[in-house]
């Protein structure tokens, strides 16, 4: 039996008469592979939400869950080579009715935190879908990691998404507030000063209008294949490659077991014209996980659609348990899934592109308590990632790159001598082979390493600073 197959499969507790009935023969590329029958019962017997996503966070090797039997645990684990690591779950409550963050959290036993990484997922998904990432990044001594579920999104709490605004880039403004005020709520509640931001598809355009909103608390910026950088379709310098394939519908469409073993993007398809229905859908912010509610015992089917694409080139097991995961994320209630189109127009393009306020980042004026300036920022490393077969437009970073050298290049020709010596803009493009837009579980094994050294270098450089500092005073 194919991966693809085997993917999405009855639970092992099925009735006889539903475990011993033969998948149905499916076409090659089928949308929903899923039988009714299996779908009727995964929808029937499927677990919490919480539950969900411990199966899927029962996949990391090594890590073990905190718990308070656990006593003092040695700081050497035999079993690991890169020392104990322990990981908690936790529900962060925040101001407001029914506003909490869903954290995941690993560290380092008996090491004192030296950086802080904080990573964001897309569009309706949730933290679980790094869970091969969690083991190899934490491998690094004095990191403490924080995975978080967007407010309305994953497993954290749903409230009302509602837009009062009533000018068009006031909505939009609104929209991305909804979640970059909770994720500041939360870096207060953590008493967190400054950490690394990893942020994947419009998790990285809402990285992008936080490091804006909230200066000062940043120490590098990580956008992961993020949606929103190009102003449209053709915004881009004729000289960079053209951004033909960038359409949300591969989102939908690629198969991943294709996109992991091709090179070059031979594995995405043509771009084709988005159909009136869809944009009107799109403009109406009819919800795709909507859908999913309304479908009843038929979810699992639809949800099937996305999962056998989405996680077949993974084992078997793990691709059965993070079907099981999207279902439980995208049954629940609707909330920062309505933002999307505020966001975005249809094609995954911002309505405030990121390309135009890219420059900004990590040179805004710093406030202290009463409102005063107290200092402005001087930079910070901007890395972009991309697969190599992505649907999004790596186009869009090479031109934010340029842009971000370019001022770079001027502070350093036409700055004063305390401006110069202070800059510590940067800006680098990866491209991850054998990846598309989720690049992360695509290649992970490439993208932790990049990732790995991305945090050595924040470490690096803290040290230097450190060093500056004490020398000058």
């Amino acid at each position: 039996m194919s991966t693809t197959e085997n993917a999405i499969r009855p639970p092992r507790d099925a009735p006889e008469e539903l475990r011993q009935q033969r998948p149905q023969q499916q076409p090659s590329g089928a949308y929903f592979p899923l039988g009714y029958k299996e779908a009727a019962y995964q929808w029937w017997s499927s677990v919490t939400p919480s539950m969900a996503e411990r199966n899927v966070l029962k996949h990391i090797p090594f890590l073990k869950e905190a718990t308070t039997s656990m006593g003092n645990l040695s700081t050497t684990d035999s079993t690991d080579s890169f020392g104990t690591r322990i990981w908690r779950r936790s529900m962060v409550q925040l101001s407001g009715k029914n506003r909490a963050l869903n954290e995941f959290s690993v560290e380092r036993v008996g090491e004192e935190p030296e950086e802080t990484l904080v990573m964001v997922h897309g569009y309706g998904a949730g933290l679980g879908f790094f869970y091969k990432n969690f083991e190899p990044i934490s491998r690094i001594p004095g990191l403490k990691l924080y995975a978080l579920d967007m407010l309305g999104m994953g497993n954290s709490s749903r409230p009302p998404f509602k837009i009062h605004a009533k000018d068009k880039e006031g909505k939009v403004i609104e929209a991305e507030n909804f979640f970059i005020d909770a994720l500041e709520e939360w870096r207060k509640a953590r008493k967190i000063e400054r950490f690394t931001l990893l942020g994947h598809s419009l998790g990285g355009y809402l990285a992008v209008s936080y490091a804006l909103k909230y200066p000062g608390h940043l120490k590098k910026l990580i956008l992961a294949s993020p949606v929103g950088i190009p102003e449209d379709p053709y915004a881009v310098s004729a000289a960079l490659p053209e951004p033909g394939e960038s359409t949300m519908q591969n989102e939908f469409t690629v198969d991943q077991q294709t996109t992991t073993t091709t090179k070059n993007s031979a594995a995405v398809p043509p771009k084709r014209p988005y159909p009136s229905w869809l944009v009107w859908l799109w403009d109406a912010n009819v919800s795709p996980f909507s859908i999913v509610r309304m479908a009843g015992p038929l979810g699992p089917r639809f949800v099937s659609g996305w999962t056998s694409r989405r996680f077949n080139h993974l084992p078997s097991e793990e691709a059965q348990t993070l079907h099981d995961y999207s279902f439980s994320i995208f049954k629940q209630k609707g909330s920062g899934e309505y933002a999307l189109a505020y966001i975005l127009a249809p094609g995954a393009f911002a309505r405030r592109p990121v390309i135009n306020r890219i420059q900004n980042v990590g040179r805004q004026p710093i406030q202290g308590p009463d409102g005063q300036t107290v200092s402005k920022e001087t930079g910070i490393p901007i890395v972009f990632m991309y697969g190599e077969n992505d649907w999004m437009d790596v186009a869009g970073g090479l031109a934010a790159e340029e842009k971000l050298k370019q001022l770079k290049a001027n502070i350093m020709r036409n700055g004063t001598e305390e401006e110069k010596r202070n800059e510590g803009g940067s800006c680098k493009v990866v491209i991850i082979p054998k990846a598309g837009h989720h690049l992360y579980l695509d290649n992970a094994e490439f993208f932790n390493n990049i990732m790995r050294k991305e945090m050595e270098d924040v470490k690096e450089t803290e040290k230097r600073k450190q060093a500056a500092a004490a020398a000058s005073s």
